[in-house]
């Protein structure tokens, strides 16, 4: 799943290769991607797109007075391309959920995998309109977000740091590749009730939040749309390597399987020693 550098390092390529550009064609071509239709897709058509922004997971482009708006979700992706087909796809073949072409050659389409479609489309006056952008919380590479903002978001939380984390409501953009390599860093465990930290754990965690995900960033920087999935999976240091050797003490990575994801930790760095039982609802082996 894309998540906030991923989206950052996609926003700075089509802000490089779209703003400015008109948009020629809309043409949604899966049932389940649109998710308004008032106004419909083609009243983004003969007008410039401007500056591309992002809300978290979300991808903001403006339109000429609207705003094409998209969440990635799990499977989904966005494919640039500097030449089109003339001939316009067909609907409901293979992995093209929208494509949008631009005057003068070129567009990009988004695509989604598998058979569970999340992926999501809105064609709207306002961002704040897309129910998901509403109930963000604070974006964790804003200035604002500081040590004792961070804090703030924490008291009286009764639930474990690593659902805290992924809460788009609490902090927008984490999820759970980069939460895992958050908690890596600041060597807590997933399941440490975010309540129970104190002052000294609650700077050190706020300062891993920062640098994981600045540092992610920084790597995605001026990587074509293409090659990012692949920059993110190359510079995770725990999550999806269970069975590897931790790159700090040389433990191994242990895996928690849920219904529909996994976490990945270090015992040695994050639960002192002990592995955490894989089950749903587990605690601390005793």
């Amino acid at each position: 799943m894309p998540e906030l550098p991923e989206v950052e390092a996609l926003r700075e390529y089509l802000d490089e290769h779209l703003a400015g550009r008109v948009v020629e064609r809309v043409l949604p071509l899966a049932v389940s991607v649109l998710k308004t239709y008032d106004p419909p897709p083609a009243a983004l058509e003969g007008r410039p797109a401007g500056p591309v922004a992002r809300h978290g997971k979300f991808l903001d482009l403006p339109i000429g007075g609207l705003h094409l708006v998209t969440h990635l979700a799990r499977a989904g992706w966005l494919r640039w391309q500097d030449s089109l087909p003339a001939q316009p796809p067909r609907p409901g073949k293979g992995t093209l959920a929208l494509r949008v072409v631009l005057e003068g050659g070129g567009g990009f389409d988004l695509t989604e995998a598998g058979t569970q479609k999340r992926l999501a489309v809105y064609v709207v006056h306002d961002p704040q309109e897309v129910p998901g952008i509403a109930r963000l919380g604070p974006d964790p590479l804003a200035e604002d977000f500081d040590r004792d903002a961070f804090a703030a978001l924490l008291a009286g939380e009764r639930r474990q740091i690593k659902g805290v984390l992924r809460d788009q409501s609490v902090i927008a953009g984490i999820g759970n590749a980069y939460s895992d390599e958050i908690l890596h860093a600041a060597r807590v465990s997933p399941f440490k009730l975010a309540s129970s930290f104190d002052e000294e754990q609650i700077t050190q965690l706020h300062t891993a939040v920062r640098d994981t995900l600045r540092e992610a960033v920084g790597r995605a920087h001026g990587v074509a749309a293409g090659k990012l999935k692949a920059e993110k999976k190359s510079g995770l240091r725990v999550h999806g390597r269970a069975g590897e050797p931790c790159p700090v003490c040389g433990d191994t990575i242990r895996s928690v399987s849920f219904a529909d994801s996994s976490l990945e930790y270090c015992p040695t760095c994050q639960t002192g020693g002990k592995p955490l039982a894989d089950r749903r609802l587990s605690r601390l082996l005793k």
